[in-house]
């Protein structure tokens, strides 16, 4: 679900933005391959497809996948072929983080057979976000897109559509999506372009 409270222009300062790859820059499919298949990136995946897209983190218990959307069977079909295709161009992956939802770490789980569960890309139990709580999920998700993380292949991020929107301004969709990111550090990153699902 987008932000809706603010917009994200107004918190992000022009100097940030600027860190921003705009679409027009994007790198074409193949060339994101070649770039993603050298290691040293982050991939932010959004997880794959739910049954229905709401807002379910108010009341969401990330222990109980009762009260969460869940992946539906397009979703698991999307993730196992994330998977694949990703060994098929044989991209590296080192390590996996999700966040604490099912549909997140599932997404991980079949697409990657691994993954850490890290609170950091949880959303924040609200449905609309004021700017204190927009700057709380940027301050939270910034490190991990813009740190040199040192792996040997890719480090591999599967969690919401909403923390990487206050961290980057980009809205990601549709679910599934991949968003490829190049750390520089100190806070700075530059987004190379992104592929869905079906873009593979």
């Amino acid at each position: 679900m987008k932000l809706m409270l603010i917009k994200l222009s107004i918190v992000l300062s022009l100097a940030q933005v600027a860190l921003f790859a705009v679409k027009d820059s994007y790198l074409n499919k193949e060339k994101l391959i070649k770039e993603m298949q050298s290691g040293g990136l982050v991939l932010y995946f959004r997880h794959a497809s739910t049954e229905k897209d709401y807002a379910d983190q108010v009341n969401a218990d990330v222990n109980d996948g009762s009260t969460q959307r869940v992946l539906s069977e397009k979703g698991w079909h999307e993730a196992v072929h994330i998977g694949r295709a990703m060994r098929f161009h044989e991209i590296p992956v080192s390590k996996v983080l999700s966040s604490e939802y099912f549909r997140a770490w599932q997404t991980a789980w079949l697409a990657f057979q691994k993954y850490e569960k890290n609170k950091d890309f949880n959303f924040l139990a609200s449905e609309e976000y004021s700017q204190e709580q927009v700057v709380l999920m940027k301050q939270r998700v910034t490190p991990y897109l813009s740190t040199e993380h040192g792996l040997s292949g890719n480090l591999v991020i599967v969690a919401h559509d909403d923390p990487f929107e206050a961290a980057t301004g980009i809205y990601p969709e549709p679910m599934g999506t991949c968003y490829v990111v190049k750390p520089s550090g100190k806070g700075q990153f530059t987004i190379l372009g992104f592929i869905t699902p079906e873009g593979w």
